[in-house]
């Protein structure tokens, strides 16, 4: 009988110290979410500071070599974020020539899903001519075997943007 109480207060124990764990655990996920929720708000203020999009500067272009905001290639793995930083000189005298080539202003960054949210903060505001708004497109460089992958990250890509408040301009994969 006393070897069964004790495996009762034992296991009763046990019990108790699962729930206080499973408690500590919500509290510190509770915690972990309202830091998140808290730099989104952040992130999103900051992007706020952007003006909203102008479709007209961008409704005629069709080429990716002619988007002048940052334009994102999706593929199964990563994405390529190209910017185009503006012109620091702003004499037209020149412009485009060798001594002032429009590639050396370019920049392309490899990143990964999770790493959207602060690359696009990070954007100086005076790489959006067009305003708040990001070209997508799914990278042609996917095998038909990685293209589903590709397309759950382009549509992961588009609601992390939209959670942003950024607008997205979806191309068609090329």
């Amino acid at each position: 009988m006393a070897a069964l109480l004790a495996f009762v207060v034992t296991a009763c124990h046990r019990e108790e110290n699962a729930v206080k764990r499973a408690a500590d655990q919500a509290k510190r996920a509770e915690r972990q979410s309202q830091a998140t929720q808290t730099e989104l708000d952040e992130e999103r203020a900051q992007l706020a500071q952007i003006p909203l999009p102008t479709k007209s500067l961008y409704i005629d272009i069709h080429d990716p070599g002619a988007w002048a905001n940052p334009f994102l290639s999706v593929g199964p793995d990563s994405l390529s974020l190209r910017v185009l930083l503006p012109d620091a000189n702003p004499s037209p005298v020149g412009q485009g020539t060798m001594l002032r080539p429009v590639a050396a202003r370019r920049q392309v960054l490899d990143l990964r899903v999770s790493d959207l949210d602060k690359a696009m903060v990070a954007i100086p505001a005076n790489a959006w001519p067009y305003g708040r708004v990001v070209a997508v497109a799914e990278s042609s460089d996917a095998t038909p075997k990685e293209r589903p992958m590709a397309r759950r990250n382009v549509e992961d890509v588009i609601r992390r943007l939209n959670d942003l408040g950024v607008v997205v301009e979806e191309w068609p994969t090329r």
